[in-house]
């Protein structure tokens, strides 16, 4: 399962709060460093919401002629009932 835009953008405005909130060094650098994380994972997650939108947008998927006689019950010699 891949995460979406939005849950990304989530978990780095929860791990920047996490950050500033820490009072321990070590804790804020984890934080920060997730939330970095996070930020790079919302950019992947963006190209892929943006290509998945592409797809949905080009022209349906027809089948060729060989993939058409594929789904025939005879596949050797294309369907048995030509239309004649």
């Amino acid at each position: 399962m891949n995460p979406t835009l939005a849950m990304c953008r989530a978990q780095e405005a929860r791990q920047r709060t996490l950050a500033a909130d820490a009072a321990l060094a070590n804790v804020k650098g984890v934080a920060m460093l997730a939330a970095a994380a996070w930020a790079k994972e919302a950019i992947t997650a963006e190209r892929r919401e943006q290509r998945r939108v592409r797809r949905d947008q080009e022209l349906p998927y027809t089948p060729s002629l060989l993939e058409d006689r594929m789904l025939s019950e005879n596949p050797d010699r294309g369907f048995a009932d030509p239309g004649a």
